[in-house]
């Protein structure tokens, strides 16, 4: 039995991670953040380890790692029933819009045929000309909205098992946000404003690549007193047992991530974070560093690795040991392990806990049946998602993950249909 399949044997993570809970004294949990920085320094607040609260409290259990075979039983793990708001996300909800282009297109914008970025002054003729100049489809997208909408898809029931908070306009393109959220049925609570238009993002495909620009506007405008803050919403987020934010929203309001982050760790549930792009691993290190030590569960695709490896001076390019690497980053509650799980597009996906490293191959498609790959590093963490509130063993989350970006990148958008047939 594999490190990850032991835990369909005795105990899935959420549960391992409730039987290890450190007690964080008030006086640490009253500061801004465990590490603070100034300029290239970083300076960092070490916890003590406290004291049981009784002595009547059980012991953590250890975690084991046997190389037994698993029976066909205990390989389809175990699943709990959720209850509604399970499952929650904040991030940037933006309309997506999908076409296919061409090289001069990608040159004309100074665009890579495969990224990220946000869109700039020289960007703003381009969403026009996009629609204008080829055949454009529109999705309800957004990185996170989109992880919660397959996650759901995937749980099936019950219905709202996936909360999503997020900033929008008051036009059309917000009831339209508005409409797939209840056709998803994910339980969307945006924060409506008129000063800002619903945000966009146009996803420009060539090939088996896309290059994504987003135009935050009204997603640019969220803001935590006015919607986190007030109590018929915050008692959403207090529901949740896993809580999931794309990197992409550190942009908008960090305080927010933040008090979502030192909650979970506070009440020992996971929080789980995507590191999103290269430019948010190389601008925004520092609001990304703030949030590394409250992380349970840390996305990445090859090339955020690189960058992210990159700007921590972890001297290597080799993903597995960057994946160990940013692993062993210092962490609020010690007595939680990690996760690290990095994807590599068509090659093995690969997953650090403790000091070991798994892999696991991905499934194989034929490339004359990719239509987009917008969304899929989206669906990958939505299929994750869907394990792990479930209490499912590691690599059966991996699974799920595989799976449904395998059904996005044949559709256009992140798009799927009615029911998964994912057993």
């Amino acid at each position: 039995m594999t490190l990850f399949q032991c835990f369909s044997r005795k105990m899935s993570p959420v549960k391992l991670m409730r039987n290890t809970l450190w007690i964080i004294s008030a006086e640490t949990m009253s500061g801004r953040h465990a590490f603070s920085f100034a300029g290239n320094k970083v300076k960092a607040t070490f916890l003590a380890r406290p004291t049981m609260a009784s002595s009547e409290e059980p012991k953590p259990k250890k975690l084991k790692i046997s190389t037994q075979e698993k029976t066909d039983s205990e390989a389809k793990g175990s699943s709990v029933k959720l209850s509604p708001n399970s499952l929650f996300g904040m991030g940037n909800p933006l309309l997506d819009i999908c076409a296919v282009v061409d090289k001069d297109f990608l040159d004309k914008y100074t665009l890579k045929p495969n990224d990220q970025i946000l869109a700039e002054d020289k960007h703003k003729a381009l969403f026009d000309e996009l629609v204008n100049k080829f055949k454009a489809e529109y999705h309800a997208g957004g990185a996170t909205q989109n992880s919660i909408k397959i996650a759901q898809w995937l749980i099936q029931e019950p219905h709202k098992a996936g909360t999503f908070f997020g900033c929008i306009g008051k036009d059309k393109f917000g009831e339209i946000l508005k409409k797939r959220a209840e056709e998803a049925h994910i339980d969307a609570h945006y924060y409506e404003q008129d000063q800002e238009p619903t945000g966009s993002c146009a996803a420009c495909i060539t090939g088996a690549n896309r290059s994504l620009v987003a135009n935050l506007a009204a997603a640019n405008c969220y803001k935590k007193e006015k919607h986190l803050d007030l109590e018929e919403n915050w008692k959403l987020v207090e529901c949740a047992e896993v809580y999931y934010i794309a990197g992409f929203f550190v942009t908008v309001s960090l305080e927010s991530m933040l008090k979502v982050a030192k909650h979970a760790s506070e009440t020992n549930k996971m929080f789980c974070l995507n590191l999103s792009a290269p430019f948010i691993c190389q601008f925004f290190k520092d609001h990304l560093m703030q949030l590394l030590p409250y992380v349970d569960v840390l996305f990445g695709n090859e090339t955020e690795a690189a960058a992210f490896a990159k700007e921590q001076d972890f001297e290597t390019k080799d993903i597995k040991e960057i994946a160990k690497k940013a692993q062993a980053l210092p962490k609020v509650n010690t007595k939680r392990q990690r996760i690290v799980i990095l994807t590599q597009g068509k090659d093995e996906t690969v997953m650090a806990l403790s000091d070991k490293i798994e892999t696991f191959p991905v499934l194989a498609t034929d490339p004359k049946d990719i239509v987009d790959t917008n969304g899929a590093g989206d669906a990958f963490v939505g299929g994750f998602l869907s394990g792990l509130v479930r209490e499912k063993p590691l690599d059966q989350c991996v699974r799920a993950a595989h799976y449904a970006a395998n059904v996005v990148i044949r559709r256009s958008g992140c798009t799927f249909p009615e029911k998964p047939d994912f057993v």
